[in-house]
């Protein structure tokens, strides 16, 4: 029986997600053993004709032509993971969201005539149906293999929907904002990073985007209970994930 295939594929991005999967160096290999790589130019110049049986899609939809590839990309994947805060959430470049592109490119490009950009960079998921959303700014290594190895043993991934406080709690760590007065978005933030900036005596900076039901005024309270300023709450809230955060505070009534 021939093996499942796995194509990985770059939008608009650092492509810090895609080094998070090479970066696995040993675990990779086993995947390896078990798939067949049928496109990944980060890793291989080869490149296989579809359709894939997964595809992992790191960055966001910025360019029309961008548009056109994730729908031709869809139509050949038989599962479609998107990776990281641009692939879910639009990333850090989503900040042009809120800002006149045209410009932005005037300001930085001799020739913005050049420059074929979309006036916003828009997530996966607004385009085309996406089956699993991986998090993070980038991914966490450990999350990316449990669900690539759960969809090649034929069940469903486990993705976590609860805040990094849970996993604060899970690593017996002294809260932040509590004991420090830093401030920190673990309390609505989506878990699955281990808790790594408060193990670190640092406040979460929301990579893993918005819980699935989060607080957003409670938190908001909470940072403002630190020192920090109602607009530097709200910019806060709209870095890595600024449009996942920005749909909520819109939704909730809040500044937009």
């Amino acid at each position: 029986m021939s093996k499942p295939t796995l194509a990985v594929w770059k939008l608009a991005s650092c492509d810090g997600c895609q080094l998070t999967l090479l970066d696995c160096e040993d675990e990779l290999l086993a995947v390896a053993g078990r798939v067949r790589i049928a496109h990944f130019l980060e890793a291989s110049r080869e490149v296989l004709p579809g359709p894939y049986d997964i595809s992992l899609v790191e960055g966001s939809v910025t360019t029309a032509a961008d548009a056109g590839r994730i729908r031709a990309i869809r139509e050949q994947s038989r599962t479609l993971i998107t990776l990281g805060a641009c692939a879910t959430a639009g990333g850090i470049q989503a900040l042009r969201n809120h800002a006149d592109v045209a410009e932005y490119t005037s300001l930085v490009y001799a020739h913005p005539e050049y420059i074929a950009t979309l006036a916003t960079s828009t997530p996966i998921a607004a385009h085309v149906d996406v089956d699993y959303e991986l998090h993070g700014c980038p991914i966490d290594r450990g999350q990316l293999l449990g669900v690539i190895s759960a969809l090649l043993a034929g069940r469903k991934p486990d993705l976590p929907a609860h805040s990094v406080c849970f996993e604060c709690k899970r690593r017996h760590q002294v809260c932040v904002v509590v004991a420090r007065g830093l401030p920190c978005l673990g309390p609505v933030t989506r878990a699955g990073c281990g808790a790594i900036c408060p193990a670190q005596q640092r406040g979460c900076y929301g990579c893993f985007g918005p819980m699935e039901t989060p607080n957003l005024a409670a938190g908001a309270e909470l940072l403002g209970a630190t020192g920090m300023a109602p607009d530097d709450v709200d910019r806060l809230y709209r870095l890595f994930n600024t449009t996942a955060f920005a749909d909520l505070l819109d939704a909730a009534g809040e500044k937009s």
